[in-house]
C-alpha cells in the first residue's frame, strides 16, 4: 500500500506555529477596544513585541534546526543502507521494467553478480517474468532454483512520492511510480526434509499371476513346481533390489511394500518385470503374465492398501498383463500390450448366471440399456437379458433412444404384431419416470456411466448389473451389485449367450431373438475373423440350435447404398502415416443415417491393406468427432485411444472428441502416435 510522508512540511509547521499565535492574540484584542481602549492598546503592544521576539527566534534557529534534521536524516539513511546491504536475506530493488537497480551483498553472493549488474531479473531467474511482477497481488508459492538451492521468492512494491497527487495516481496506474523489492528465502533444507519424508512413506503393491492355472496346465506335471519357483525368483529379485518386502499371500498372489522413493525408478523402468516374467520357459506353451496394482496415499496404511486393491481390480478388468498406479484420483497405466488369453472354464459364467437370476427374482421391474448410439452387440445383449427376465415372469424394458439404420431392420422384428409388448422399447425419459428402487438396471456393452443410453437412470435404482467385454478405465459404474466384465470375450452377446445356457433350463429363445444375439457376435468379430475363441464358436453353436439363421442375419445386416459409398470414400482417401498407420475421414453425407457405423466399417476395411498395422477413421456426428480405431495384432489401439480420452480393446477401440474440428482431431492423433513411438509404447 502506498504511504505518504512529508517530514520537511511537518518540521516547517512545527517551527511556524508560535508565529501563528500572533494572529490569535490580535483577534482576541479587537473586543478590548470596545470595553477599555487603554487595555486594548497594551495588548496590541504586547502582541507586537511577542511577534518580533518570535520572528527573531525563528530566524535565528531556522538554519540550525534544518541542519540538525538533515544530519539526522543522513545518519538514518546511512544506517538504513548499511543494514540493508548487510541484510542476511538476499534483497534487490527492481524498476518497473524488471531491471536490477540495487542488490545487497547477500543477493550478490547468491547470484554471483556484482552490484554493477543492472540487467533484467529474467537473465538470472527466467521464471520471474515481468508479467509475474506486474501482478498487484503476489503469493509465496513462487519458487526458483539456483545452483542446486531452492529459494522462495517474495515480492513487494515500494511507492515513492511524485509531489503532485494527480500525477502520482496516474503513475501508480501506469506502473512507473514504484520500485519492486525482491526477497529470496532459502528453503532448500525444508524441501529436502519434505522430500525425505515423502520418500520414506510406504507404497502398497499387489501382484497377481493372470494365468496361473492355464500356464501350469500347459507344462508337464514334474516341471510345474520349477515354473512357479522361477516366477517367484523373478519377482523377488526384481523388487528386492529396491529394498522391498515381498510376501506371497496365495499361490498366485503377492504383497509388496517398499519406500516411495523407488516408485519413480519403477516407473522409469516401465515395470520391466512384466516382460521379464514372460521369459520364464520350462516347456510351457503359454507365457506367464502379471497384473500389478500400486496404491499411493498420504493418509493411513489402510488407505494405501485400499488403493492398491482398487488398482489391481482395474488392472484385471482391463485384461491383465499391466500395472495400474493409483495416487488419489490420479491413475497411471503401464504395459497392457499382450492379448488376453481366453479362459476355457465356464465356471464364472455359471456363477454369474445364478447371481443374475437371484437379483432379477428379487426385483419387480427390469430396465436394460447399452451405450448411446447403440450397435448390434449392445442390442443383441439387451434382447438376451430381456428374454431372461421374461422367463422369470418379470416386466422388462429395453432403453433405446436412437435407432440407427443398421439396427432398424433387427428392431422391426420385435413388434406388437409379432407378440411383443408395446413398452418393450422405451425412451430415456420414459424409463426415468418408471424406474425406482424396486427396479434393477442392467447395463450391457459398456462400463462407463457417461457412455450409457441414459446416465440418469443409474441413479434411480440401487441395484445395478453390468455386462461388458471392454477394458475398464478410471471412470466406471460404481456400486454395481453384479459386474461381469471379461475382456477376452469377443462380444457382450457371447457372454450373454453363455449366461443364458445356465440361467434357466426352461429358457427357449425364439429365432428372431437368437438372430439378434448371433448378429452381435458376428459384427464384433468381423465375421468371426477377430477375437474368436473356442467359447465364441460354442456360443454361436448354441444360438444356431435356438434357431438363428446365418442367411437371415446376413440379409438384416446389409447396408444401404449411401453408407456403402461413404465407407468406400473413407477407404479411398485414407492417408498412411509413418508407414504403418492409416488415417481417414468418413464423409458427412446427410443421406448416411449412421455415419459412425460406416466409419467403424471403414476402419476394418483399411486393415486389409498390406503394411497397415492400425487404422483410424474420424467421423463428425452431432457436434462431436467419433474416432474408430482397429488393429490386427501388433499395435494396442486401446492405449492410443486412452490418451485421447477413449478406450476399448487391444484391437478394437474408439474415442469421442468435442470442441475441436476434424482437422484438429486428426492432428492430435498424429501427435499422439509420434509421442508413443518416441516413448516406446508402440513399435512399427
Amino acid at each position: 500500500m502506498k504511504k505518504k510522508n512529508h517530514p520537511g512540511g511537518q518540521w516547517k509547521n512545527h517551527m511556524f506555529w508560535p508565529l501563528m499565535l500572533t494572529i490569535l492574540i490580535v483577534l482576541m484584542n479587537v473586543p478590548l477596544y470596545y470595553f477599555d481602549k487603554k487595555a486594548g492598546i497594551c495588548v496590541s503592544v504586547f502582541a507586537a513585541v511577542y511577534f518580533v521576539i518570535m520572528l527573531g527566534i525563528f530566524m535565528a534557529n531556522k538554519t540550525a534546526v534544518r541542519n540538525e534534521v538533515i544530519s539526522f536524516a543522513t545518519q538514518y539513511g546511512t544506517v538504513q543502507k548499511k543494514l540493508l546491504n548487510e541484510f542476511e536475506i538476499p534483497y534487490a530493488l527492481l524498476d518497473y521494467n524488471s531491471k536490477i537497480l540495487w542488490m545487497n551483498e547477500s543477493f550478490s553472493s547468491v547470484t554471483e553478480k556484482d552490484k554493477d549488474y543492472h540487467k533484467s531479473i529474467v537473465t538470472i531467474f527466467p521464471s520471474i517474468t515481468r508479467e509475474l511482477l506486474d501482478k498487484e497481488e503476489h503469493n509465496d508459492h513462487i519458487h526458483v532454483t539456483w545452483k542446486d538451492r531452492v529459494y522462495r521468492v517474495s515480492v513487494g512494491r515500494i511507492y515513492f512520492e511524485d509531489g503532485d497527487k494527480g500525477k502520482e495516481e496516474e503513475g501508480q496506474e501506469g506502473g512507473s511510480q514504484y520500485l519492486t523489492a525482491l526477497y529470496l528465502f532459502d528453503e532448500t533444507d525444508l524441501h529436502q526434509s519434505i522430500q525425505e519424508i515423502k520418500d520414506q512413506q510406504m507404497v502398497s503393491m499387489l501382484i497377481y499371476i493372470d494365468n496361473y492355472e492355464e500356464a501350469l496346465d500347459s507344462v508337464e506335471e514334474v516341471k510345474r513346481s520349477l515354473l512357479v519357483a522361477l516366477v517367484d525368483r523373478k519377482v523377488s529379485k526384481y523388487f528386492s533390489e529396491r529394498d522391498s518386502i515381498i510376501k506371497k499371500i496365495e499361490k498366485d498372489k503377492y504383497f509388496v511394500a517398499f519406500k516411495q522413493k523407488y516408485l519413480d525408478d519403477l516407473i522409469e523402468d516401465k515395470f520391466s518385470i512384466l516382460e521379464d516374467v514372460k521369459t520364464v520357459k520350462v516347456g510351457n506353451e503359454m507365457a506367464v503374465t502379471l497384473s500389478i496394482g500400486v496404491g499411493v496415499s498420504k493418509n493411513s496404511y489402510t488407505q494405501k492398501y485400499e488403493y492398491s486393491r482398487m488398482a489391481i481390480d482395474l488392472a484385471l478388468g482391463r485384461g491383465g498383463d499391466q500395472v495400474v498406479v493409483k495416487e488419489g484420483e490420479k491413475i497411471s497405466y503401464f504395459g497392457g500390450k499382450s492379448h488376453q488369453v481366453e479362459k476355457m472354464t465356464r465356471v464364472k459364467a455359471r456363477v454369474k448366471a445364478h447371481a443374475l437370476r437371484e437379483i432379477i427374482e428379487s426385483r419387480e421391474e427390469v430396465f436394460i440399456m447399452g451405450h448411446s448410439i447403440s450397435d448390434m452387440d449392445a442390442f443383441g445383449a439387451a434382447v438376451g437379458i430381456y428374454c431372461a427376465a421374461q422367463v422369470l415372469g418379470k416386466k422388462a424394458h429395453i432403453v433405446l433412444d436412437e435407432v440407427t439404420s443398421s439396427l432398424r431392420p433387427m428392431k422391426e422384428c420385435f413388434t406388437e404384431e409379432k407378440g411383443y409388448p408395446a413398452d418393450m422399447f422405451l425412451h430415456g425419459e420414459q424409463a426415468m419416470e418408471m424406474a425406482d428402487n424396486r427396479s434393477v438396471v442392467v447395463v450391457v456393452d459398456t462400463n462407463r456411466p457417461n457412455y450409457t443410453e441414459c446416465p440418469g437412470l443409474l441413479g434411480k435404482s440401487k441395484t445395478i448389473v453390468v455386462f461388458d467385454h471392454h477394458r475398464q478405465s478410471s471412470e466406471v459404474i460404481e456400486n454395481a451389485v453384479l459386474s461381469y466384465i471379461e475382456t477376452y470375450a469377443s462380444s457382450t452377446c457371447e457372454m450373454v449367450a453363455e449366461v443364458l445356457q445356465y440361467f434357466n433350463e426352461n429358457i427357449h429363445l425364439k429365432p428372431n431373438e437368437a438372430d439378434s444375439i448371433y448378429a452381435g457376435i458376428l459384427i464384433d468379430t468381423n465375421n468371426f475373423m477377430t477375437k474368436t475363441g473356442v467359447r465364441t464358436f460354442e456360443a454361436a453353436a448354441y444360438l444356431r440350435r435356438c434357431g438363428a439363421e446365418v442367411t437371415r442375419v446376413r440379409k438384416l445386416l446389409r447396408d444401404d447404398m449411401a453408407a456403402y459409398k461413404a465407407r468406400a470414400e473413407a477407404v479411398r482417401h485414407a492417408e498412411v502415416f509413418r508407414g504403418a498407420f492409416a488415417i481417414s475421414i468418413c464423409p458427412a453425407d446427410p443421406e448416411v443415417e449412421s455415419p459412425t457405423i460406416a466409419g467403424a466399417q471403414a476402419a476394418n476395411e483399411l486393415l486389409n491393406i498390406v503394411g497397415i498395422k492400425a487404422s483410424f477413421v474420424l467421423t463428425e456426428y452431432n457436434g462431436k468427432i467419433y474416432i474408430s480405431s482397429r488393429s490386427i495384432d501388433e499395435i494396442n489401439v486401446q492405449l492410443i485411444m486412452e490418451r485421447l480420452g477413449g478406450g476399448g480393446h487391444l484391437n478394437v477401440a474408439g474415442a469421442q472428441m468435442a470442441g475441436c474440428t476434424i482437422a484438429e482431431a486428426k492432428k492430435r492423433i498424429q501427435i499422439t502416435l509420434d509421442q508413443m513411438l518416441k516413448e516406446g509404447d508402440i513399435e512399427v
